[in-house]
């Protein structure tokens, strides 16, 4: 017998609707819609499936709701999925609710995204590149100050939606005397700090710390290294 486990996931009663219409644009078939004697819907694509059941006083803003869907081509539906909501939106929503974050590989194993529906719900779409675990990214934190800094931002940005927390991470790192940053980490930090800047609505903030970002020189060896971040650079630029 093969076990398969499914998310159910909370939605506020009078957003079931945009819910179900954010999971068409990833490209999900409503297999089920009902609104009585309560709501409920449930969504597939390919293997994955998403079961939502509503909530009449559920706060999406505090919402802590989410799942971890593994996958063997993460940038293939990182693409699809921006795509499928551009398509929707007019836009590729990247703040507040519906969003998409980057995609970016993650020092305890893992190349991911993460995307929070319009009811709070993160769904995270993950493929392991090593073999650590994405389940314990607290405890993969790396020594080096700068790549712990990168690993705890992301934590504090993505996880927690805590924007001032993790610039304050950054910041701090960004001003340390005694040890200075490699170019690819110099340029993820700052990428990352404009980002961040962006999402807390100071923009001459963000188009400072990315024209900082753009003057950082790299061999070709480190664009590769930095290609995720250079991607995010020019998506933020433009």
């Amino acid at each position: 017998m093969t076990e398969k486990t499914i998310p159910l996931l909370p939605c506020r009663t009078e957003l079931l609707q945009s819910v179900v219409d954010f999971y068409a644009a990833l490209g999900f078939e409503t297999t089920h819609l009902q609104k009585s004697p309560y709501a409920y819907a449930v969504v597939e694509r390919g293997a994955v499936e998403i079961q939502l059941y509503g909530l009449k006083d559920y706060d999406p803003s505090t919402s802590h709701a989410s799942c971890y869907v593994l996958t063997e081509d993460v940038d293939g539906l990182y693409a699809a999925f921006r795509s499928g909501l551009k398509t929707t939106y007019g836009r590729i929503p990247t703040r507040g609710l519906p969003r998409i974050g980057p995609l970016k590989d993650m020092s305890y194993g893992v190349r991911q995204f993460l995307m929070t529906d319009p009811t709070g719900n993160t769904i995270r779409v993950g493929q392991t590149i090593d073999d650590a675990s994405p389940e314990d990214p607290a405890d993969a934190a790396p020594k080096d100050a700068f790549d712990r800094a990168l690993h705890m931002a992301d934590l504090f940005a993505d996880s927690k939606q805590d924007f001032p927390g993790a610039a304050r991470i950054i910041d701090r790192v960004l001003n340390l005397k005694d040890e200075q940053p490699t170019p690819v980490q110099r340029l993820q930090l700052l990428v990352l700090r404009g980002d961040l800047a962006q999402r807390l609505g100071d923009a001459e903030g963000a188009r400072g710390w990315l024209e900082t970002a753009e003057a950082v020189q790299l061999t070709a060896e480190e664009e590769a290294l930095a290609r995720d971040a250079l991607a995010r650079l020019e998506e933020l630029r433009g």
